[in-house]
Order: C-alpha cells, then sequence, then structure tokens
C-alpha cells in the first residue's frame, strides 16, 4: 500500500505541471488575444483558464484518494479520483458550450477582423509547450497507471490541438481568409467538447461499476489456467481509481481440504498480481464434481 501511496502522490506533479502550464499560457493568450483581436486566441486563453480549475479538480481528487480506509469508507477513497475526472469533463464542456456560441454569433454577425501577426506566434507556441506537457503526463500517468493524470494527458494534447488551430486561423486571417479566425475559434470549440465527452465517458462508466468485457475475459482465462481450478461460477469487476477490485467464484474438486482450497485462492491472488497488478482479490469457493471440464458450469 506504501507504494501505491507513492505512486498517487507521484500523479499529483503532473497536476501541478498542468496547473503551472495553464497559468502562464492562460494569461498570455487572453492578454495577447485581446490586444491583438483574434477571437481564436482569446477562445483558447478562455480554455485554458477553466483548465486550471479542472486541474485543480484533478489535485484535489488524487490528495483525497490518498487518505486511508476510514470508517465511513472501508475500500479507501480512491474514487475520488475519478470524481475528479468527472468534474474536469464537465467544466471542460460549459467551456465549448460557451466558446461554440460565441463563435457561431461571430460568424452570423460577420464580425471579422485581423488578428495583429503576434497572436500566431503565441498560438504556436502554445501549442509546442502544451504537447510537451501532455507528454510528460502521458508517461507519468502509464508509470504510474493513474486514470486522472492520464485524463489530464489527453486534456493537455486536445489544447495542444486547438492551439494548432487558432494558429492556422489567425495565420489564414493575414492572407485574407478573415473568417478562418471565428472558424477557428469554432474548431476550438468542437475538440473541447469531443474531449470533455470522451473523458466524461469513461468516467461515468466507471462510476457506475462498468468495466471493459475484453480485460475481463482475460483475467477469466488467467483464473482457468490454474491447474486446480475446474470452473468459473461467476466472476466480476470494477475499479476504484486507478485500482482495480476483483470478485470471482471458482468451482475446484470437492475432495479439497479447506486448506487446499485456500492455497489455491492465494496462487490465484498471487497470478493476477504478478500479471495485471490487481492487488484486491477476492476469490470464493464453490465444490464441483472433479470429471466437469474446464470453464463455466
Amino acid at each position: 500500500m506504501d507504494d501505491k501511496q507513492a505512486m498517487m502522490k507521484q500523479g499529483e506533479r503532473g497536476a501541478w505541471v498542468s496547473i503551472a502550464a495553464y497559468l502562464v499560457l492562460s494569461a498570455l493568450k487572453l492578454f495577447v488575444g485581446y490586444v491583438a483581436n483574434s477571437q481564436a486566441l482569446f477562445a483558447d486563453g478562455l480554455n485554458n483558464s477553466t483548465d486550471i480549475v479542472a486541474s485543480v479538480a484533478v489535485l484535489i481528487g488524487l490528495r483525497i484518494a490518498r487518505k486511508p480506509p476510514d470508517e465511513d469508507h472501508k475500500y479507501g477513497h480512491y474514487r475520488a479520483e475519478t470524481v475528479a475526472t468527472f468534474i474536469a469533463a464537465l467544466i471542460m464542456a460549459g467551456v465549448g458550450i460557451n466558446v461554440l456560441w460565441d463563435a457561431i454569433q461571430s460568424m452570423m454577425d460577420r464580425n471579422f477582423t485581423v488578428p495583429n501577426p503576434i497572436s500566431m506566434w503565441v498560438a504556436l507556441f502554445s501549442a509546442g509547450v502544451m504537447l510537451f506537457v501532455g507528454q510528460y503526463n502521458q508517461r507519468l500517468g502509464k508509470r504510474i497507471n493513474s486514470q486522472a493524470v492520464l485524463a489530464a494527458a489527453a486534456d493537455n494534447r486536445s489544447d495542444a490541438y486547438v492551439s494548432l488551430g487558432a494558429f492556422v486561423g489567425i495565420l489564414g486571417a493575414q492572407f485574407g481568409l478573415h473568417w478562418l479566425d471565428p472558424i477557428a475559434a469554432l474548431f476550438v470549440a468542437v475538440i473541447i467538447l469531443k474531449t470533455a465527452y470522451e473523458i466524461f465517458r469513461e468516467a461515468a462508466h466507471a462510476l457506475t461499476d462498468g468495466y471493459d468485457e475484453a480485460h475481463l475475459k482475460v483475467l477469466e482465462d488467467m483464473i482457468l489456467d490454474v491447474p486446480q481450478v475446474r470452473s468459473i461460477i461467476d466472476i466480476k469487476a470494477r475499479t476504484y481509481g486507478s485500482n482495480i477490485y476483483v470478485d470471482a467464484v471458482i468451482g475446484v474438486d470437492a475432495e479439497l481440504t479447506v486448506g487446499e482450497s485456500h492455497d489455491i485462492t492465494e496462487q490465484i491472488e498471487q497470478l493476477l498480481f504478478d500479471k495485471e497488478k490487481i492487488e484486491y482479490v477476492h476469490i470464493h469457493v464453490e465444490p464441483v464434481d472433479d470429471s466437469s471440464g474446464k470453464g463455466h458450469p
């Protein structure tokens, strides 16, 4: 458990990196976007300003998730990480809708302006920074198996693509394609909403105890590979933050002693930990006819 807590603490580092980047870039984009008359860059700055709130939510979630089990949370507080991811997705969706509405209004009013070229280079610089931050968080999230940090990495990458879109829109406006700047703002909104939906869907699936069927089948096959397991009567899995909980009912030879059956459950627990890093496994044993074949009864 100490290793788990240490890894979750490392995840907070990724949230802090995101917060620092968003603080600097949002201030820069909002200021330059306003004075340079770039709707796309200003919209990108608004996006980053709300990303600060989303990153803070992730940071708080990671900190709560590190709290040990107590009287009200016998399973621990790991789901706080998923709740934080869920909140971050809702914040992103709200910003995306606001940016989308502003872009549509600008296009309907035909309120086209030519942004100052400085806004173009700010957008390009921002894209480079966010690609770097996204790559950092992607590697960190995979190393510590953190759902929240991986979601932050996805957000970082989408922000980089948004800034690239703003760059293209501002560049086009310099060559007389004035409508490209609000079109770029529209593109910004679509990317924000798409990323928010994907993060929301994954978090909602986890919070409602959904689990990947393909991976569940992998776990089932691994348990059946244990020599004395005759069948799997039932198997379930769910996620608590970045942790996986597995509950399985297995069939074994009715002639086995209690001690021998217990040894089988410990073998399964060790196998799932060694192969899939699953620490929380509950195995219930049922007696079955030794002549039955492997698989479901």
